[in-house]
């Protein structure tokens, strides 16, 4: 059975930064499109960053030049470094990967900007 597991989630005062790591396991499989999802309150759920096998990035315009999403295939781990993090960063922190397919989802994890 295919699990994420999220960290590195937390409190953090405008313009600091933090890393979220994402691990994924229980696939024997290759890894295709990992992404970064966040629901803030009373709001949907959307696309922050993705990265595929490939290593192509794509990021929303919010986020550019201040997140960095990367992986390692080697750990089947993704990671979203959030620098310069603002409050209206603050939300849940969704991963997601897809493998084969199937489209998995972590459970999510709180990231606050706020002073």
């Amino acid at each position: 059975q295919v699990q994420l597991v999220e960290s590195g989630g937390g409190l953090v005062q405008p313009g600091g930064s933090l890393r979220l790591s994402c691990v994924v396991s229980g696939t024997l499989f290759s890894i295709g499109t990992m992404g970064w999802y966040r629901q803030a309150p009373g709001k949907q759920r959307d696309l922050v960053a993705t990265i595929t096998s490939g290593e192509i990035t794509n990021y929303i315009d919010s986020v550019k030049g201040r997140f960095t999403i990367s992986r390692d295939d080697r750990k089947n781990t993704v990671y979203l470094q959030m620098n310069s993090l603002k409050p209206e960063d603050t939300a849940v922190y969704y991963c997601n990967v897809k493998i084969l397919l199937g489209n998995y989802w972590g459970q999510g994890i709180q990231v606050t900007v706020s002073s």
